[in-house]
């Protein structure tokens, strides 16, 4: 299958309309190797060729870089592949804490390398702003990183417009990370000033995160609208958002093939100006 093309922001970059979150594949609940390899090659024969990762995708700190490994595995011989993945988060016990400080996103994208066997990352990401460290630090840090050859583009998550800015002064962005689904605009705001500076927008858990993804069929108002175009609710949630903006790029996560050849499936969906109506509304009516 042949996905439409869009520019990863001002990287240079192409990419397939969606790219893929391989979070699922390394946490709780995930599938054997064996079935995730299947799951990434599916995206790849759907057109999709950017993969999204974090060394903090694993269970547990004793396992760091556990989905960064399995996309190496998964992507030998496939130039096409682009792997964007990310540091600033840990595992202790299995916890989410956040580690802003220089030296640990230094030697977590040391990690990175090694972990996807590259030379250089083509997209690093600081993955959440850490409260107990400046955030010009740790922009400062990724900055430098770029300097040195070990990290393509820079990209940002979980930020607010403030934050972009302040690290547009630090460094070039070429891509913010945030929450953004039909459930939840928080933020539109960000994605909006990236479309003005030609920053890419991934928005992640595109359809309301892991575990309420399957069950999105369930408003009534996608359903319909789902029926209407002969199409999954899944890929009429993913379809708005690729009708929202160009500079968005859907990164919906999966564990089964099944699910991403679905999602796939949202780039031949194209909504009207009615459907689009009716889809901006269910944020209000989720949070009425």
């Amino acid at each position: 299958m042949t996905m439409p093309q869009r520019k990863l922001g001002s990287t240079g970059l192409f990419v397939g309309e969606i790219g893929m979150g391989c979070m699922p594949l390394s946490v709780n609940g995930r599938p054997p190797e064996k079935d995730g390899i299947k799951t990434i090659h599916a995206a790849l024969e759907q057109g999709i060729t950017l993969f999204d990762t974090a060394d903090a995708y694993c269970l547990n700190s004793t396992e760091n870089g556990h989905n960064e490994r399995l996309l190496a595995k998964a992507l030998q011989n496939r130039p096409e592949a682009i792997v964007a993945t990310k540091g600033g988060h840990i595992r202790p016990e299995g916890r989410w804490e956040t580690d802003g400080r220089p030296e640990h996103l230094r030697q977590a994208c040391e990690d990175s390398l090694r972990a996807l066997g590259v030379e250089a990352i083509a997209l690093y990401q600081f993955h959440r702003p850490d409260p107990k460290v400046p955030f010009a630090e740790s922009v400062g840090a990724v900055a430098e990183l770029q300097r040195e050859g070990k990290v393509v583009h820079v990209g940002l998550s979980n930020v607010s417009v403030a934050q972009l800015e302040e690290a547009r002064g630090i460094v070039t962005v070429a891509s913010v990370q945030n929450r953004m689904n039909l459930f939840d605009h928080s933020s539109m705001d960000v994605m909006k000033r990236c479309e003005e500076l030609g920053i890419a927008f991934l928005p992640y858990s595109p359809l309301n995160g892991m575990g309420n993804a399957r069950g999105i069929g369930s408003n009534e108002t996608l359903s319909r609208i789902a029926d209407r175009h002969d199409a999954s609710p899944q890929q009429i949630a993913i379809a708005w958002l690729l009708q929202l903006s160009p500079a968005i790029l859907p990164i919906p996560g999966a564990s089964k093939a099944t699910n991403i050849i679905n999602c796939a499936g949202a780039a031949n969906v194209t909504l009207s100006a009615e459907d689009v109506a009716e889809l901006n509304g269910i944020a209000a009516q989720t949070t009425a």
